[in-house]
């Protein structure tokens, strides 16, 4: 990893490219988690790789660059939302055509995951951001606080609010 990233600080496009790569699709699924809109995420992606890029020289390597570039994505999201300050986004539409035909069981599976894959989509901006930081990207309440600028009980505030939400939402939808 030290070769690759060596050669991506001297502006090797071959070896950005092979860093872009490797970590572009989990980097793209937190984007779409905290902002809740796929065009918008596939600019915030290459966003944040030009961001990780310009700045490589500021990695120590005191942490994985994947946590590092985690952390660049996780900001430019966040800031997004901040700046758009939307209560609801648009869902995407399921497609259901595209579903091979499965046993009854695995189509039911899908169908719940879609429900609260949507479900979770309908929360409000910062209900959702630290649910998602929480509960799907690992963060503790302390580096949520430190990530968003609020308070910890806030951040566990919001978490529990967004649960309830959660349930609220889901419950209405059965």
């Amino acid at each position: 990893m030290t070769a690759i990233l060596d050669k991506c600080k001297e502006g090797d496009r071959k070896a950005q490219f092979e860093l872009y790569n490797q970590y572009s699709k989990a980097m793209y699924n937190i984007c779409v988690r905290i902002v809740n809109n796929l065009e918008e995420a596939e600019d915030i992606l290459q966003e944040s790789f030009l961001s990780a890029f310009k700045n490589l020289h500021q990695f120590n390597g005191s942490s994985s660059f994947g946590a590092w570039l985690k952390r660049i994505v996780v900001n430019h999201s966040i800031n997004h939302v901040k700046k758009r300050r939307l209560d609801l986004v648009e869902m995407e539409e399921n497609n259901m055509s595209s579903i091979p035909e499965k046993e009854e069981k695995d189509i039911d599976l899908i169908l719940n995951i879609d429900r609260i894959r949507e479900a979770i989509q309908l929360l409000p901006d910062g209900y959702r951001i630290v649910f998602s930081l929480y509960l799907l990207e690992g963060y503790d309440h302390r580096e949520i606080s430190q990530i968003l600028s609020i308070s910890e009980s806030a951040s566990k505030s919001q978490y529990s609010r967004a649960k309830k939400k959660l349930k609220d939402i889901l419950q209405v939808s059965l």
